[in-house]
């Protein structure tokens, strides 16, 4: 007799656990999906390019209808399938439209919320986040209806939206409370190199600043942004992209223990040995996640547990950044800035568009910026999470791995 295996979240962690499992134990769980969108699964990290022209929809599916079909597992999609209800002591979950399932063995793989700032008129229409198909979508069509947008956050997601809504057309205007765009990512000459080819693209900036109120038009939709400074810029649309908070509600009011996130060990395991978790609404060692590649690291760790092997263990690792917009390469890991002991190694090439930085503790990357030439990012994270010692290197480190 199989036992019951119910996932909750139908995104990339989720999926990529029961695609591990299928791989290690295809016949050990029943498995049920529950997912609030009405898709099968899809990359939500190529959205950007959906935006900006160059894939489609169909092209981001990783699993098609037909793939649950082939791996009988029952697929529940849709608003009206969101989970509304966990019972631990029934082993339960309960759907928006009052469909009642059994687990033996719960995954919850909820991700995360975007952020939404609460200034004055942030309820307005043309008001939306840029988290999934449905924003995209959106997105779209206020492309073809209005002129003039502005996008809140000069991180990853502020920029790729920027970007696409560029190319779509439209009046971009980027606001960011740094003077620094990926001010996390990127020092303060790798985000000016980034900026000035964004500029090129017709995106226009706004930084340091603070907004202060969207502007009613008179009918309930956004028309302007005025700023703490004083000034407004016309807006059609207003996109929020400031970050991300753990979808952990359903968690916590199961009774599962949450802090920022829901909290697990380095199996997946919650505190409840029933439930496992992984993905953005997780909280692993005082950490919490919004990169893809720790997700899939922790879907092979659940995976193993799952399925009884019970040998492998979650660790988290520095996460390299890389910026989707087609022909702007850029690629961060570890500590870019360096402390008071590191030691800075810089590669400066203006007119190629050419800029490397490492910082060097203890004769180990600590961290490597790169702007322009980014072909030996990977060998520098694998150099970091190694911890190798590149004393007799050092001299050629700065250009790659070629000469070293």
């Amino acid at each position: 007799m199989k036992q019951q295996l119910v996932v909750i979240g139908n995104g990339m962690a989720g999926m990529k656990a029961v695609e591990e499992l299928l791989s290690a134990a295809p016949d050990k769980f029943q498995i049920t999906v529950f997912g609030a969108e009405p898709y099968g699964n899809y990359n939500r990290i190529m959205l950007s390019p959906v935006l900006c022209g160059e894939k489609s929809i169909e092209d981001i599916i990783i699993n098609d209808r037909q793939w649950y079909e082939d791996n009988n597992i029952v697929l529940n999609a849709g608003p009206e399938k969101a989970i509304t209800d966990i019972d631990r002591i029934h082993k339960t979950v309960t759907s928006q439209d009052g469909t009642v399932c059994h687990y033996d063995k719960l995954l919850i793989a909820t991700g995360s919320k975007p952020f939404i700032l609460p200034v004055p008129g942030h309820e307005l229409d043309g008001v939306i986040a840029f988290r999934d198909i449905y924003d995209v979508n959106k997105m779209l069509s206020y492309s073809e209806s209005k002129r003039h947008a502005v996008v809140l956050g000069g991180g990853l997601l502020g920029l790729e939206a920027a970007n696409g809504l560029a190319q779509r057309g439209m009046n971009v205007t980027v606001v960011h409370n740094n003077e620094v765009l990926l001010n996390r990512q990127l020092d303060a000459t790798a985000g000016h190199l980034l900026q000035k080819e964004l500029e090129k693209r017709g995106v226009r900036f706004k930084l340091s600043a603070q907004t202060e109120e969207l502007i009613d038009d008179g009918t309930g939709h956004v028309c302007a942004v005025r700023f703490s400074d004083g000034e407004e810029v016309l807006c059609g649309l207003f996109v929020m992209a400031i970050g991300v908070r753990p979808n952990y509600k359903l968690a916590e009011e199961a009774g599962i223990y949450c802090e920022r996130g829901i909290v697990v060990s380095d199996t997946l395991q919650t505190f409840d040995p029933s439930v496992y978790a992984v993905g953005e609404c997780i909280q692993h060692r005082g950490d919490t996640f919004g990169l893809v590649a720790p997700l899939f690291e922790q879907a092979k760790v659940c995976a193993n547990h799952l399925c009884g092997h019970g040998v492998a263990e979650y660790k988290t690792l520095p996460s390299a950044t890389k910026l989707k917009v087609t022909g702007i390469n850029l690629f961060s890991v570890g500590d870019f800035q360096g402390g008071e002991h590191a030691e800075i190694i810089r590669f400066s090439d203006p007119s190629a568009k050419v800029y490397k930085k490492l910082v060097i503790e203890n004769n180990q990357i600590a961290g490597a910026v790169l702007y322009g030439d980014t072909k030996d990012g990977a060998w520098y994270q694998s150099l970091l999470e190694q911890r190798t010692n590149i004393e007799e290197i050092r001299d050629v480190l700065i250009f790659g791995q070629a000469y070293a």
